[in-house]
């Protein structure tokens, strides 16, 4: 029951990082997804857990998709989520070159 309640504080810290990151406030979230003013609020102080469908609204509304929700290292889901699309846009040798920069960029930061 113990890691259960670790994965909950998780996902209600997530949410409310997503959700600030967006700019939004929890209560027009709420509002926006066709909930109670308080519904987020209440996700994200471990009141309550959505429904498997509105998981999904909360992720259309954050514009990311439920992967991009759950890794917990990204903090700007939306931006990897584009450019991990346009890498894979690349040829070889560009990915390469891209790849060589973000390894000096990480290893010197």
């Amino acid at each position: 029951m113990e890691d259960k309640s670790i994965y909950e504080e998780a996902f209600c810290k997530r949410l409310a990082q997503l959700r600030m990151l967006k700019g939004v406030s929890a209560r027009d979230m709420s509002l926006s997804i066709g909930q109670n003013a308080g519904y987020i609020n209440n996700i994200e102080n471990g009141k309550a857990l959505p429904s498997m469908a509105n998981f999904f609204y909360i992720c259309d509304y954050l514009e990311i998709t439920p992967m991009d929700f759950f890794d917990f290292e990204s903090s700007r889901p939306k931006e990897a989520a584009t450019l991990y699309s346009s890498l894979n846009k690349l040829s070889d040798s560009q990915f390469n070159n891209i790849r060589e920069i973000i390894t000096d960029l990480v290893k010197n930061k």
